[in-house]
């Protein structure tokens, strides 16, 4: 993975500093901006592999740059964010965001995610043909290599991470999946005991495609140990192309 360009996002120059001296330790191209006006132009410009963006910007914030990226491009989207600013993050992953790191953190925490996000984009991005199949359930229908969704023959948009947490899921209707667990096949890494991202992914994937999300019919919470896709709605069947 040596050799990734990455963006960092950051209004505090110690901050940036330091994140580029141990991302460039690590091998990679290491670009900066400041606020989010410049973030734009440079993400634009470079076509960064991956953007870690700090919420709290002056002008265009974080969850504006993440919007406007999102029209345009799947680009793996950390966010870094204070610890108090939790219903910042929500919003963020809401509109787009894969994850996010919570300041202070240890560098080698950062390098970890950074890693797990760009080894499984370049994963997908590098997926073959034998993927080529479509999952069909009574009224959703995901097709995997396509990497559409759409429910009750309507199409449904939904963010590079949701779509992996749902084809992941589906692939293995009515089994539990325990919530780190989960996060560490989806996401590529440890959760470290902080599973906010999966869980705020779950809901904003239940408001695309239940009917009634509060009651969900196919992504069931399993008190006390975690998530399944529920299969017994309809019967699943696998189609090869």
């Amino acid at each position: 993975m040596n050799g990734c360009k990455i963006l960092v996002v950051d209004d505090e120059p110690e901050m940036t500093e330091l994140i580029s001296l141990y991302l460039q330790r690590e091998g990679y191209h290491v670009h900066t901006a400041d606020n989010g006006s410049d973030a734009l132009a440079m993400a634009s410009a470079v076509r960064p592999d991956l953007i870690l963006l700090d919420i709290l910007l002056k002008g265009i914030d974080g969850i504006e740059v993440c919007q406007q990226l999102r029209r345009y491009s799947d680009v793996p989207i950390l966010f870094l964010s204070c610890k108090s600013d939790d219903t910042d993050i929500i919003h963020g992953l809401s509109v787009g965001g894969d994850d996010y790191i919570t300041k202070p953190f240890s560098p080698s925490q950062l390098v970890a995610r950074v890693k797990a996000h760009l080894r499984r984009s370049a994963r997908l991005s590098g997926m073959q043909p034998d993927e080529e199949e479509t999952i069909r359930f009574d009224g959703l229908v995901i097709d995997l290599a396509g990497r559409t969704v759409e429910v009750n023959g309507k199409p449904v948009a939904l963010s590079a991470k949701e779509f992996d947490l749902l084809a992941f899921l589906a692939k293995t209707p009515n089994r539990v999946f325990e919530l780190d667990l989960l996060y560490r096949e989806v996401w590529g890494t440890d959760s470290m005991g902080d599973t906010r991202t999966l869980m705020v992914h779950i809901s904003n994937l239940r408001k695309k495609i239940e009917n009634n999300p509060a009651n969900p019919k196919w992504i069931v919470n399993v008190r006390g140990v975690g998530y399944k896709f529920n299969a017994k709605e309809g019967i699943a069947s696998h189609v090869h192309r």
